[in-house]
């Protein structure tokens, strides 16, 4: 058999095997990497490239190795997943570093630490005051997490109490141009609606880059040309603005006429509308 052959033959089984052992190791990203993992990721690709430029003899005897730096890891793997003891001592455990805002100085020791890579983790973080921390841990992986004290974390709209609606993801409508009626479909809607929103902007479907449809049913659109300016979709503020309207139009002539039976009917319809701003304010204010 000629040495190419050969040659080849070798680097399609050492690509297969580590392609399969990649697939093997999972998912995870290399920041979620422990620091065992990338000197894994490192002796394998080591190991592969000594196998493909035939450095290390035959490729029968030279497998093993492959085999044992590539089923080690994932043995480990599940058997990690299924026995925490497993888990603590493969991937290491969390460490407490900063708890109720005081810097635990005999954790650092035994990681081990200094206080500056502490305060220039915290900085990653954008916290610029250990203060302001109410627990830091170190993951196994290396990445600090921390949890600001009450006082010190954003507000949301459940610190403030505000009532808000639940929002779905966008899904894109057309694309390169291209109408996509799967999405389209699965939110309800089909393609003269489309073209009726498109039209109301001026704009043909061929001209349109990008166009996502959001959880309310308002139309986002780029163009292909970007010198072409449109203006934001305001359909939802509109329909704010004309509900808050038609309750007021209710109150006002439920003042001003003397029927008693028209100003029962429009005092109860002022109420309806009232509820039903109240209920779809978080779906149309932003």
């Amino acid at each position: 058999m000629p040495e190419w052959t050969i040659a080849f033959i070798r680097a399609t089984a050492v690509y297969l095997l580590v392609f399969a052992g990649a697939r093997w190791l999972g998912k995870r990203q290399l920041a979620q990497l422990t620091l065992f993992d990338r000197i894994t990721v490192v002796a394998i690709g080591v190991v592969a490239g000594a196998l493909s430029l035939n450095l290390a003899g035959s490729l029968a005897s030279a497998l093993p190795p492959l085999v044992v730096w590539i089923g080690f890891p994932i043995a480990l793997f599940y058997l990690s997943i299924k026995f925490k003891t497993v888990r603590d001592l493969v991937q290491g455990k969390e460490t407490v570093l900063i708890n109720h805002g005081k810097v635990l100085d005999d954790k650092l020791l035994e990681i081990p630490m200094s206080a500056e890579d502490l305060l220039s983790q915290l900085r990653r973080k954008k916290v610029f005051n250990f203060a302001d921390v109410e627990f830091a841990m170190l993951e196994p992986d290396g990445e600090l997490s921390v949890f600001l004290k009450k006082d010190k974390r954003p507000v949301t709209a459940s610190t403030l109490e505000l009532k808000v609606g639940h929002e779905s993801v966008p899904q894109t409508v057309i694309m390169d141009g291209i109408m996509m009626d799967e999405p389209l479909t699965a939110m309800g809607l089909n393609r003269r609606w489309l073209h009726e929103e498109l039209e109301k902007i001026g704009v043909a479907p061929e001209n349109v880059f990008l166009a996502q449809v959001d959880s309310v049913g308002q139309l986002y659109v780029d163009l292909f040309d970007d010198a072409v300016h449109l203006p934001q979709p305001k359909t939802k503020e509109l329909l704010f603005v004309n509900l808050k309207k038609a309750q007021a139009d209710c109150e006002l002539y439920a003042l001003a006429t003397k029927d008693p039976s028209a100003k029962q009917m429009y005092t109860e319809a002022a109420g309806l509308i009232a509820e039903m701003v109240v209920d779809l304010a978080p779906l149309l204010k932003r």
